[in-house]
């Protein structure tokens, strides 16, 4: 209800018109796998790096036609941030303006949906951008793979059972590779593969096995 209210809101504010798109009907089984890599982990000071998308139909995951951009900044990383994606601020200097990438990365999403891993960290870097170039905030549904892995894995766990939804737990049990990781596209694709893998799952029933890592049963989730 409250996200309905905000897209009404949203929609009258948006500041062009050519982009009312953002609005239309979600296209039926498409999404988009989102990862931002940025100066540091403050959503309201920090800016974004690196921004890769990639665009899944059904069950087929678009790599040949991503969408990646490095961006210019005018804050300097922070240096725990760069020990993490191990780029420099020299790396970026040659990047372009959120103000150009923005427009592109927008036709880019679309309505889909948009994937991620603890997705609201990266609408919410878009937004500060957005919000100056449209007024608005994204109004795209966000799925959160970890969201995904715990309906599947701990959705029916008793209370003493220990949690773990990092995202090395979710490329192990879904055996999926891991890639060098802080790497917008490496952590796009990841995603990705990990979206559909748990949306398959949670389409027919199965569950990931708490008794053995790694380990899937054909588990009702309701059984």
């Amino acid at each position: 209800m409250l996200r309905r209210l905000q897209r009404l809101v949203d929609r009258t504010r948006l500041a062009d018109p050519r982009y009312t798109f953002l609005f239309d009907p979600e296209p039926p089984d498409e999404v988009v796998a989102l990862d931002c890599e940025t100066t540091g982990l403050n959503p309201r000071q920090d800016e974004i790096i690196t921004i890769a998308a990639i665009r899944i139909q059904g069950k087929r995951i678009l790599t040949s036609q991503p969408f990646e951009a490095v961006a210019q900044t005018k804050r300097k990383s922070h240096p725990e941030a760069i020990k993490v994606h191990r780029l420099l601020d020299a790396d970026v200097q040659n990047g372009r303006p959120m103000r150009e990438i923005l427009p592109d990365l927008l036709h880019f999403i679309g309505s889909r949906p948009i994937v991620g891993y603890y997705t609201d960290f990266d609408v919410r870097m878009i937004d500060r951008y957005l919000g100056n170039f449209l007024k608005i905030r994204l109004p795209n549904r966000r799925i959160d793979v970890s969201s995904l892995y715990y309906k599947c894995k701990y959705g029916d766990a008793p209370d003493h059972v220990m949690i773990d939804l990092s995202f090395a737990a979710i490329l192990q049990d879904l055996k999926i590779p891991q890639l060098a990781q802080h790497d917008a596209f490496n952590d796009a694709l990841m995603t990705a593969m990990a979206y559909v893998q748990l949306h398959d799952m949670l389409r027919r029933g199965v569950r990931i096995a708490r008794n053995r890592a790694g380990a899937v049963s054909d588990l009702g989730i309701g059984a």
